[in-house]
């Protein structure tokens, strides 16, 4: 590390370690709650997606969900003479609850990209940036992929970290035997879509996803369908086919004025969202919740690596607030047809 990086450095350090009220970060530290709000809500900041979900603290590592949805049937008369009127929960909260689950997001940054961005003014922010950045990153795909909480992780066999924590699609699979997720069409294992497959095009595909959804929330007008990447390709290959000769619609195809809504529902894309994927639900069905008070970070110089090491510990679980309010698909069983070909 060149000598003014490493007094930028120095500053960074010295500045953090002001705020977070501590001698030193080279030794763990935590945070006042109203300095850990702030961290947590700059890494939600960084995404999106995170900002478009709940990412809420929680007091206890394991209990009931806090959020719910508001499906319940409230509206009643009742005869005060010989009844007294009754409340409804209109919440909906089921008995699957939360645990959160100790998650390590350590980052280092090598020398020589710190001596790199050392000549820009903000190297404070772009250093800290940088950290927040891979964390959301990671969570969002934690969220999509995670199936299960190893006691010790493999990102060799886990590249996604699938063994990170249960994700939202894992609630999915494991509630009510899986009937919230669509797993399989004609044939044994896989859902083709396509002409000649078990769904023509996107839209059939979405329609039937959302018949998975509780009858109660289908009409909801909050609904949203996240969808893969490459659906979206096959579904823009088969509009190409069908009108790309047309230079008016080729046009509108190029232009992305592809119809931004599948099964009736508005369509997203998310980064880090599984390629085949689908998913229906609404956007404050989704939670990330994680243990206030048991943020931990500790920040390295380590010489031996020619790098500046920044460890953090947060205890975390994905939630999806009201499981029958959500419906998806096995990514991994999507099955396309080769570029202008068809399963006839």
């Amino acid at each position: 590390m060149r000598k003014d990086t490493r007094l930028k450095f120095s500053s960074l350090v010295v500045a953090m370690a002001a705020t977070y009220g501590v001698e030193s970060v080279a030794e763990t530290f935590s945070a006042t709650p109203s300095v850990e709000q702030k961290l947590m809500d700059k890494i939600v900041a960084s995404s999106d997606f995170l900002q478009r979900i709940n990412v809420i603290g929680v007091d206890e590592l394991k209990g009931e969900k806090i959020l719910g949805s508001a499906t319940g049937m409230v509206g009643k008369r009742t005869n005060t003479s010989s009844n007294d009127r009754q409340t409804v929960d209109p919440l909906n909260l089921d008995t699957n609850g939360y645990e959160c689950v100790k998650t390590e997001y350590d980052v280092h940054i090598l020398y020589n990209t710190l001596d790199a961005w050392s000549k820009f003014p903000d190297f404070k922010d772009r250093f800290m940036s940088y950290v927040r950045k891979a964390i959301a990153h990671a969570r969002i795909r934690h969220g999509f992929y995670g199936t299960q909480a190893a006691s010790v992780t493999d990102s060799g066999s886990n590249p996604n970290g699938e063994d990170v924590n249960v994700g939202w699609f894992q609630h999915l699979r494991a509630y009510n035997s899986g009937s919230q997720m669509l797993a399989e069409g004609g044939t044994a294992g896989e859902i083709r879509l396509g002409a000649g497959g078990d769904y023509e095009n996107l839209d059939a595909m979405v329609h039937d996803v959302l018949q998975l959804v509780d009858e109660p929330h289908r009409d909801g007008s909050d609904l949203v369908v996240i969808v893969g990447r490459d659906l979206l390709a096959q579904d823009k290959a088969q509009l190409y086919t069908a009108q790309g000769q047309k230079p008016t619609e080729k046009e509108r195809v190029e232009n992305s004025a592809v119809t931004r809504t599948y099964g009736g529902l508005p369509a997203y894309t998310v980064p880090f969202f599984p390629s085949r994927g689908l998913l229906i639900t609404s956007w404050d069905n989704l939670s990330l919740y994680y243990q206030a008070g048991a943020v931990r970070q500790q920040i390295l110089d380590n010489a031996k690596r020619d790098r500046v090491e920044h460890y953090n510990t947060i205890n975390e679980a994905y939630v999806v607030e009201n499981l029958d309010k959500a419906a998806g698909i096995e990514f991994a069983n999507v099955k396309l047809p080769a570029p202008g070909d068809t399963w006839a």
